[in-house]
């Protein structure tokens, strides 16, 4: 599923996926991940090579992939997708046939648009459902992300509960496709 997909054009503009390439792609990120507004990332401290290294190690593994999100043909969305029984939650959860793990972040702007991150949620479960095996998002947000929690609320996404991950305490959520589909008004719109 590395081919570009799209939503419909909006009052927001279009919204694409492309690969994200590490090595082309590594400036663009760096500044993304260690960007305050992306503390919970994990990466505020990365150095550029830091960056370029774990995107490569990303791009190789076999359950685990990057892309970059465009607004309009600009580059303005971080999602990355991952097996969560093999990345991330494995051991964690009760995976189910048909899970995939997400993380999503949009690019820091001087100039925020109002409604974007929606439209951006939206979008990249949009493209996470494209693939037909897919029957459930899974996502681990930290605790204290209420910001993200309510995103996730937005378009669909339950708590099932707390975890301890050795990097954070995280909100185990997940929304199937028709939780999707209720909380949007479905994915033709």
């Amino acid at each position: 599923m590395n081919h570009p997909d799209s939503t419909p054009p909006g009052k927001l503009g279009t919204l694409t996926v492309r690969p994200l390439d590490p090595a082309s792609d590594a400036a663009l990120v760096h500044g993304w991940v260690t960007h305050s507004k992306a503390a919970f990332w994990l990466m505020g401290e990365a150095e550029l090579q830091d960056v370029e290294r774990e995107y490569r190690e990303i791009a190789a593994h076999p359950h685990h992939d990057a892309f970059i999100g465009l607004h309009d043909g600009e580059p303005a969305f971080l999602i990355e997708r991952y097996d969560p029984t093999e990345v991330e939650l494995k051991g964690l959860y009760e995976a189910e046939p048909g899970d995939v793990g997400m993380h999503f972040l949009v690019a820091p702007t001087d100039t925020p648009v109002h409604g974007f991150t929606r439209a951006v949620i939206t979008a990249v479960m949009e493209f996470l459902f494209a693939d037909p095996s897919v029957r459930r998002v899974v996502v681990e947000p930290d605790v204290t992300n209420s910001a993200v929690q309510a995103l996730n609320k937005a378009v669909g996404f339950e708590v099932l509960r707390e975890i301890a991950k050795p990097e954070k305490d995280a909100l185990l959520s997940a929304c199937t496709r028709e939780q999707f589909e209720v909380a949007t008004g479905g994915t033709d719109r």
